[in-house]
């Protein structure tokens, strides 16, 4: 391997890029802040849902987020940990807002699985899951809130099984679980770590007693109830367990499991230590029917999210790419696979939720923010010659419908700016209904959330007011085949005929029903869910 291969490759090794999902509420937010805290990043937690006077968290960087405590879109945090470079991708936790997780989990290398002790495994963590399975990326749970009554830990992990079909590997073990949480045992360094609490609340990093589970101070210090138990519990764990597999945790077969409270901090530098330890640095890429090494010197990436607006002074336009193989440098020169033109990215950013920097180089896993003056779109692929099509991005239909047209007319110019860029993002899907004026659209959401910030952030990025009026559509389905013109079609009365912004024709329907009722009732017509 030569010097500039061999750097290449150290800069490889040492990237961690993951994102984490979870069900809302279960803390994601709050465990990104608490990594980060760790990690030397940030000097002092933010609350998600802080008073007026506190920090906000810091990944949550849209007004709205910090306003609802929610996160509405996904953000970028990357920072340097013990020589390690690490790239987090923090998620909306929200089923509303679950499209935009499923396309962020494309650019991850591993997922941290997050899940409320008390709550187990929920309907929002299955379905992120699966997207986590289907690619293949392994899985690292942490079970939080631990501070609390939870479940017992034997039956989390049964769950995990049962729900989820996934073994797992406790690699620490919770000491109190009725909201008497003591401290977590290291099976690997078969070492007590005892937390103590701060008055910081969660903001600080706090500190710990550590020490062998042999050492007959521990047994003082839990009292014998907690110690006695403790035993029990690693002896059966020893015995009936799974064993340690890091091949079966690498090709997402068997997910480690870490307890604490991502609030008060117990726990938080003990997984992240040992993910850091554990989890794959940048591996290879499916381009299409091509598989993209990470140290092919030609440099390859893609688009995987676009977001408007991030500085709202500056009404600014950014592209988030993932570097795939090969070293991005600021100033490049790479072909757009779209166009098939040769592009130069200037001014590209690396991130801290909001606060960005001009980056000279990135290597494989890292995530770079590219001006982008509507060129982009989600999906497309950066490389040397041109050669590549990443078609890995997901998409998935609309569930709720809705016009849309903006109350004052003399906005017109604003209000299609604002709802063509949002469709860019992958923010809201738009559709037209045929012979309509182009005042009016057709907004398709995946969530009911959507349709809030559609309309807070039209009127407060592009300065318009919404005149929304909710459809009882619920279905979409793309025409692929027919027998003669959409106008023609023998439909219910309901169904309305529409075209995508590719102008594809579409059909929307209120119920499996009526899907039914036009499969049937017209020769040669082939549907499909919008993809």
């Amino acid at each position: 391997m030569n010097i500039v291969k061999d750097a290449l490759n150290k800069e490889i090794e040492r990237r961690r890029t993951f994102a984490i999902i979870s069900h809302p509420d279960a803390g994601k937010t709050t465990l990104t802040e608490k990594l980060l805290l760790y990690g030397g990043a940030i000097h002092m937690a933010g609350s998600v849902k802080a008073r007026k006077a506190a920090h906000h968290a810091v990944s949550d960087w849209m007004e709205i987020e910090k306003q609802r405590g929610i996160s509405v879109t996904s953000s970028v945090m990357q920072f340097n940990y013990n020589n390690y470079c690490i790239n987090i991708l923090d998620t909306p936790g929200h089923q509303d807002f679950s499209e935009d997780t499923y396309r962020t989990l494309v650019a991850a290398d591993s997922a941290v699985m997050l899940i409320d002790g008390a709550k187990g495994v929920e309907a929002q963590t299955i379905k992120l899951f699966q997207v986590c399975k289907m690619r293949g990326i392994p899985i690292f749970t942490f079970i939080n809130k631990m501070d609390r009554a939870s479940k017992d830990p034997f039956a989390l992990m049964q769950e995990l099984e049962d729900v989820l079909d996934i073994r797992s590997y406790p690699m620490n073990w919770p000491i109190g679980t009725d909201g008497d949480f003591k401290g977590v045992y290291n099976r690997m360094l078969r070492q007590i770590v005892l937390f103590t609490s701060g008055k910081s609340h969660g903001q600080a990093i706090i500190s710990s007693t550590k020490g062998s589970v042999d050492d007959p101070i521990f047994k003082d210090l839990l009292g014998e109830p907690y110690f006695s138990k403790l035993v029990e519990d690693i002896e059966l764990l020893d015995i009936a367990g799974d064993s340690f597999d890091l091949r079966k945790i690498l090709k997402g077969e068997l997910t480690p499991i870490f307890f604490g409270s991502a609030m008060t901090n117990f726990g938080v530098e003990l997984f992240l230590e040992e993910f850091l330890n554990l989890s794959p640095h940048p591996g290879e890429q499916l381009f299409g029917d091509k598989i993209v090494d990470p140290l092919n010197d030609d440099f390859t990436g893609f688009i995987f999210k676009i977001q408007a607006n991030m500085n709202p002074n500056h009404r600014d336009r950014l592209a988030f790419m993932r570097v795939c193989s090969g070293v991005f440098e600021r100033g490049m020169h790479v072909i757009h696979s779209k166009t098939g033109k040769p592009i130069r990215l200037a001014q590209p950013q690396q991130f801290m939720a909001q606060e960005r920097e001009i980056v000279d180089v990135a290597y494989p896993g890292d995530i770079v923010g590219l001006f982008d003056p509507g060129i982009f779109s989600i999906g497309d692929t950066l490389s040397k010659n041109g050669d590549l099509n990443f078609g890995g991005i997901p998409s998935f239909p609309a569930e709720h419908f809705a016009r849309v047209t903006a109350k004052d007319t003399m906005k017109r110019k604003q209000f299609l700016k604002g709802i063509t860029q949002l469709a860019e993002e992958g923010a809201i899907q738009v559709y037209k209904q045929p012979d309509i004026g182009i005042e009016e659209f057709i907004i398709g959401a995946v969530g009911v959330l959507q349709f809030e910030v559609l309309e807070y952030r039209l009127k407060n990025e592009y300065g318009v007011d919404l005149k929304l009026t909710h459809l009882n559509h619920r279905h979409a389905r793309w025409i692929t085949d027919i027998n003669g013109s959409p106008e023609d079609l023998n439909l219910t009365s309901t169904t309305m005929i529409v075209k995508d912004n590719r102008d594809n024709f579409v059909l929307l329907f209120e119920n499996e029903w009526s899907v039914q009722w036009a499969l049937d009732r017209n020769k040669g017509l082939s549907l499909r869910n919008i993809l």
